[in-house]
């Protein structure tokens, strides 16, 4: 889908913060690249790039929790998505010095040209750690499944082991039918107002082709199950589609469509393929057959359930620490 966007486009977390009508001016204009012709055509406000703590201090001490993600040019949603998440697991392991590691290195470079701002990349953040002689490294992404992406970012990681005593990995998001069961409670509760039996919930998801994508059928498959009949699970590059979505709730009698991201950050996903004007997003999709669509446009990192859900994946691996 959107195949007129960069590759820059399909990959950056754009987030609007809180929730925006389906159509607006800042979700459909929210367009950002990699590239010094797109930078010259950035003409929106992300937000204020000083207000959030990239993470990058020295003088960590010998015990680190290093939080990898994606990463996203758009400064807000950086602070109340990713940056939410890096405070709540601060404030929970007071022993250990947060630090940030982006995976993105496009995003990295845009925000630098931008705003001035370097944040690590993932190597960097490595070398941080070692120039500063910690020892014991924990590391959590916030990444959803152990996906080609969460599998490559930890042998990177583990490349570098042997410089630290003791290196641990925090599971991502979805790693256990437990935490599928929280993360379903966390998504019926946060879209409670508009259950009235009359409106279709869709989360879109990114979608992967390695085999954990069938995290997102489980999903479906519970919410069923759970008597949530009116919920339902897509992505915007696997299985389920929007084709599939489109059809299950087409069999339903359904007045107002709900979407909404299932995804850490609400990026260029979220604001083009799912809430943009363009033929073949999401919304334009819906509102095609007739149903009144409204989108959410936030991340589940601004979701205080799902940032527990990390706090206790990094809790499991700090308890390996010797």
């Amino acid at each position: 889908m959107m195949k007129k966007f960069t590759l820059f486009l399909v990959c950056v977390a754009v987030a609007a913060a809180g929730i925006t009508a389906c159509g607006s001016k800042d979700s459909s204009s929210s367009k950002s690249g990699g590239n010094s012709a797109a930078d010259d055509d950035e003409n929106y406000n992300t937000g204020d790039a000083s207000l959030d703590n990239i993470r990058n201090q020295d003088n960590i001490g010998e015990n680190e929790l290093l939080v990898l993600s994606f990463g996203t040019s758009f400064n807000d949603s950086r602070r109340l998505t990713i940056g939410a998440v890096e405070d709540d697991l601060e404030k929970a392991f007071p022993g250990y010095s947060v630090r940030r590691g982006f995976t993105a290195n496009i995003v990295i470079d845009h925000v630098n040209r931008r705003d001035g701002i370097l944040i690590d990349d993932v190597d960097a953040a490595i070398q941080r750690a070692i120039d500063n002689g910690v020892k014991r490294l924990v590391v959590q992404p916030t990444h959803l499944m152990d996906g080609f992406e969460y599998n490559d970012l930890y042998d990177q990681v583990m490349q570098k082991s042997d410089a630290f005593e003791q290196v641990e990995f925090g599971e991502p998001l979805l790693s256990s039918d437990e935490d599928l069961k929280r993360v379903e409670k966390a998504i019926v509760d946060w879209t409670d107002e508009y259950d009235d039996g009359k409106t279709a919930i869709c989360f879109m998801g990114h979608g992967t082709e390695a085999d954990s994508n069938g995290v997102y059928q489980k999903m479906q498959e519970l919410l069923t199950d759970d008597g949530y009949e009116n919920y339902y699970i897509g992505t915007v590059e696997a299985s389920p589609s929007l084709d599939d979505v489109l059809a299950e709730v087409k069999n339903k009698n359904y007045e107002r469509v709900v979407l909404e991201p299932l995804m850490v950050v609400a990026g260029d996903h979220a604001n083009n393929d799912m809430a943009g004007d363009e033929e073949d997003s999401w919304k334009t999709a819906f509102e095609n057959e007739g149903y009144e669509v409204e989108c959410l446009l936030r991340g589940l990192g601004e979701n205080e359930d799902i940032r527990q859900i990390y706090i206790d994946h990094a809790q499991a691996a700090i308890d390996k620490i010797k």
